[in-house]
């Protein structure tokens, strides 16, 4: 009688069963590389989310002691943002300190001599996946090639004759309309 033998079949199924997970390694790996994606444009979006908010508590800090003049105390501290250790009442200009999304450290402070704290940005050396389309007043950090080149600095604008649209007064940085200056 002509029958075959019982282990001619076993490297068939073993030679399926290989491809099957070779086939499941691939799509999980791409995957993976989308999900990465996925979570670094997340990232991105919340250090523009935070950057602009300790940059919007920067400006209020020195814009709400007198109108035109410049604040009595300078920012020292971050933690002088949760709340104004110079005023009687209960000043916050932030909820929370924010970390760095990018690192999950502290953010790279931004000082002036005289002014104190002036801005944050990432100490990240990485290179955004973000590069064109940013919204006012982010649009400065067009081409940007590292995530600490996106910075988010409080700079006053100049009012009367000096003030210019193009920057030149101010080193070439754009102005915005808030009175920001992305550097």
């Amino acid at each position: 009688m002509g029958t075959t033998p019982v282990g001619s079949n076993r490297g068939f199924t073993y030679v399926v069963v290989l491809m099957m997970v070779l086939i499941i390694g691939i799509m999980l790996g791409a995957a993976g590389q989308v999900w990465t994606t996925v979570m670094k444009r997340d990232r991105e979006a919340e250090l523009l989310f935070r950057g602009g908010q300790i940059r919007d508590a920067i400006e209020q800090w020195n814009t709400s002691f007198k109108r035109g003049g410049p604040p009595p105390h300078p920012i020292a501290d971050l933690k002088d943002l949760l709340q104004n250790p110079y005023s009687l009442q209960k000043t916050r200009y932030l909820r929370r300190l924010y970390q760095d999304p990018i690192t999950g450290d502290d953010w790279k402070i931004i000082t002036d001599p005289v002014k104190g704290i002036i801005g944050v940005a990432s100490s990240s050396k990485e290179t955004p996946l973000k590069q064109g389309g940013f919204p006012e007043p982010f649009t400065a950090f067009e081409g940007k090639t590292k995530y600490s080149d996106w910075e988010f600095v409080y700079r006053p604008t100049v009012q009367g004759a000096a003030a210019t649209t193009s920057g030149a007064a101010t080193g070439g940085m754009p102005e915005t309309t808030s009175g920001w200056r992305i550097r």
